[in-house]
């Protein structure tokens, strides 16, 4: 290992690391200084910075408090560490979507509600009154019709009744109301009904009661029914079991069917704005509050930066600074009024940079996650000043990171590898960023070779045409997408990049399918293998070694830990702060009961499985073709370093996209007529990892494939055969067509940031 000793003595010092993959592991991160951790996917990054460090300061801050507030917390587990010493509190901003329910936009994700309330507070005309008159999460400012949600649900009867049935035949289209069921039972048995007609002969109000009747006194209820209960029709009955006290534990198939009885529209009395008249109605210089969250970030603080008042000027310096540094990170483009569940991974991390950019503590130790995940290079460089400004107020900055520019701009580098998995977890490098270009690591080596456009590109076979793309911020233009190659679609984020390859191209040519970063269905419950299709191969391969069902071997049925069924963890609710997952006790986390686990293949149980990477579980079941076929798309996607029973809910966005991205290519009939487009499919890569599907899209576009790549990463840009830049800025200032052609012609494009980009990296 080539290592460089830090300067001074005031390190974060970890000694003899062994979390996961991690070898014995002993490092000095430097404190109040900008840390990058490198290396390719899988080499225990994650492990030493947020497994680690970040786990053991946040076991030991909990650890600190009263024994009363102790026991209201999770009890964390030690990492694997011989020792560790210099620790602060640690503040881990990670790339986890934001969890608020409809009542969290990004005005109160950011914190800067509060600032806009005050400010109309004091300066709006007419007044509507103090701060929380101007809140929809208040009930002095929000509207009364939607209580501050924007939305009204109602239930679609069309959808819900059938008219043509009886009450025996079973007239309500919702399984919760069928034959035989309770809630049948309370109006089959109510009365006031004639089971056998239909009710499309019911009076009017007949009609009335059956929908909408209210804790109704029945005069004469028939036997079955209970007997202190009152009557609700079955419109009633919805409303208060599922829309105003949703059940928080309801199965897939009754979500679909109230979607399907569901319509959610705009509040008729508000239009969507979530406030009352009073604070709608309230001014300044002709806008209201909700004008203000409805523009964009960048519009808004144009706008503030011409407001003087002195009666509101600390709140609108506060406002000034938190929308500057939005817009810093590539987020000008965002309006304050959108629900932060929305926002991307990416998008929800670069917000909370921005709230911890404006708190008064220092000697913290911040911890990033990828924080240039889903950024153009513009915007990243902008995203280093961000991570400076931290460091400058007297913070440690530590950043799991692949992209370049992070890594030339840290003040020490802490490179793992040399490869993933068991290949990993060892130290290659430890110094300065000048020193890692010479260094002879992956990253180092990378590092230090200039980018290199493709010097020739693929002859096209034919063009489809996506004519006047208006979707989101795009401008009507025409754009034509060569087919039998690889077109990569770029700009900075908000551009309409993805407005255009996802939304219009497949919507005006449905032969081509999107393979996006949509959450996949499972979660905790479902793994690689399941989406693969190859899960229940592997269970009755252990049934026939068995003699056991192939259910004993599924962590969702027979075979599942009777303590956590089949989560490996317990999670602890606690209350106002996020829920917190440990080990289960019981299996170790291996989520399966005893009995499943005595089962073994070649001396390899269940649980053992789960825990092999592609090439393991291929070589295990090398007479088994269906298995082995999956396996390999798994690994020539850049998936070979993750466990295959690894829950989705784990993976990252590009990570589950590169799986779904296996499956289709693995379900194709035909490679050499697919027409596939990639949203953002390098998405947490090392260059070193990028390279490999470079290769694997070369390989499937000389086979005949034509892939659209929507992507930011320059080195899958550098070797397309076309590239359309759309831009120049995000939002409004986006969504025109700057440029097409090979990616030396878009360099010399002046109005395009990506060719400047380009070429910057090109010349070293």
């Amino acid at each position: 290992m080539d290592r460089q000793e830090p300067q001074g003595g005031d390190f974060i010092r970890v000694v003899g690391a062994a979390t996961n993959n991690l070898r014995d592991v002993t490092v000095d991160v430097p404190k109040k200084a900008l840390t990058a951790v490198t290396g390719v996917s899988g080499s225990g990054k994650s492990s030493l910075v947020l497994d680690t460090i970040a786990a053991e300061a946040q076991r030991l801050v909990n650890d600190s408090y009263p024994a009363f507030v102790r026991n209201r917390l999770p009890h964390l587990p030690e990492p694997e560490v011989q020792s560790m010493s210099g620790l602060t509190f640690t503040a881990l901003i990670d790339q986890r979507r934001f969890t608020g329910n409809a009542r969290s936009t990004v005005a109160t994700a950011a914190d800067i509600a509060p600032l806009l309330r005050l400010v109309f507070s004091r300066i709006g005309e007419p007044s509507a009154g103090y701060s929380p008159a101007y809140s929809f999460n208040d009930p002095a400012g929000m509207c009364p019709r939607c209580d501050g949600l924007g939305t009204v649900v109602d239930i679609d009867l069309d959808e819900l009744i059938d008219p043509e049935k009886s009450i025996d035949e079973g007239p309500v289209r919702f399984s919760q109301f069928r034959p035989g069921v309770y809630r049948w039972k309370r109006f089959a048995y109510c009365g006031l009904f004639d089971r056998r007609k239909p009710l499309k002969d019911y009076t009017e109000e007949e009609m009335r009661l059956f929908l909408y009747a209210e804790q109704l006194k029945l005069p004469a209820p028939e036997p079955e029914f209970p007997k202190t209960a009152r009557f609700d029709g079955v419109v009633t009955r919805i409303r208060d079991v599922y829309i105003r006290n949703r059940p928080e534990k309801m199965s897939a198939a009754v979500r679909e069917e109230l979607d399907r009885i569901l319509t959610r529209r705009r509040c008729p009395e508000c239009e969507g704005a979530r406030l009352n008249e009073a604070a709608r109605s309230s001014l300044i210089d002709g806008r209201s509050i909700v004008d203000w969250t409805g523009m964009s970030v960048s519009a808004l603080h144009a706008l503030l930066a011409t407001m003087d008042d002195p009666r509101v000027a600390p709140a609108v310096h506060g406002m000034r600074r938190t929308l500057g540094a939005l817009v810093s990170v590539g987020l000008g483009y965002l309006t304050l009024d959108r629900q932060s569940s929305t926002l991307s991974g990416g998008e929800a991390q670069r917000v909370k940079i921005v709230r911890h950019l404006g708190s008064a503590l220092t000697d913290v130790t911040y911890v990033f996650d990828e924080p240039s995940s889903g950024l153009h290079p513009a915007d990243v460089q902008r995203l280093n000043r961000l991570l400076r400004e931290l460091r400058d107020a007297g913070n440690t900055v530590v950043v799991v990171e692949h992209h370049p520019q992070v890594i030339r701009t840290a003040d020490h580098v802490i490179d793992m590898g040399p490869g993933a998995g068991r290949e990993g977890g060892s130290v290659q490098f430890e110094g300065d960023p000048a020193a890692l270009v010479g260094s002879g690591t992956i990253t180092g080596r990378l590092l230090a070779r200039p980018l290199e456009p493709a010097a020739a590109v693929r002859r096209e076979r034919g063009s489809v045409r996506v004519e006047r793309a208006s979707a989101h911020n795009l401008t009507g233009f025409d754009v034509d997408i060569p087919l039998g190659v690889l077109t990569a679609i770029t700009g900075v984020a908000g551009s309409g990049k993805s407005s255009l390859a996802t939304v219009e191209l497949p919507g005006q040519r449905p032969d081509f399918v999107v393979v996006g970063q949509d959450p996949l269905r499972g979660g905790v419950r479902s793994t690689s293998l399941s989406v693969l299709g190859i899960a229940d191969a592997v269970r009755e391969r252990f049934a026939r070694a068995s003699g056991l069902a192939p259910a004993w071997f599924s962590f969702n049925s027979k075979g599942a830990c009777p303590a956590c069924r089949g989560k490996g963890y317990i999670t602890t609710e606690l209350a106002f702060l996020d829920d917190v997952a440990t080990p289960c006790d019981v299996c170790g986390g291996a989520r399966f009961n005893e009995e499943a686990l005595a089962a073994r293949i070649r001396g390899r149980s269940i649980a053992d499985v789960l825990g092999m990477t592609a090439d393991d579980l291929a070589a295990l079941f090398a007479d088994d073709p269906e298995i082995v076929s999956a396996m390999r798309w798994m690994d020539r996607v850049g998936l070979g370093y993750i466990a295959v029973g690894q829950s989705l809910d784990t993976l990252s966005g590009g990570e589950k996209q590169r799986l779904l991205l296996a499956k289709h290519l693995g379900a194709s009939a035909d490679l050499t007529r697919e027409r596939i487009v990639l949203d953002e499919p390098t998405t947490g890569l090392h260059p070193g990892d990028v390279d490999r599907i470079n290769d694997l899209f070369a390989e499937l576009v000389d086979a005949g494939a034509t892939l659209v790549v929507v992507d930011h990463n320059l080195r899958v840009i550098a070797r397309a055969d076309r590239v359309i830049d759309i831009g120049p800025g995000a939002g409004a200032d986006g969504g025109r067509l700057l440029v097409t052609g090979t990616p030396a012609e878009v360099m010399r494009c002046e109005a395009s940031l990506t060719g400047r980009a380009l070429r910057a990296a090109a010349e070293g």
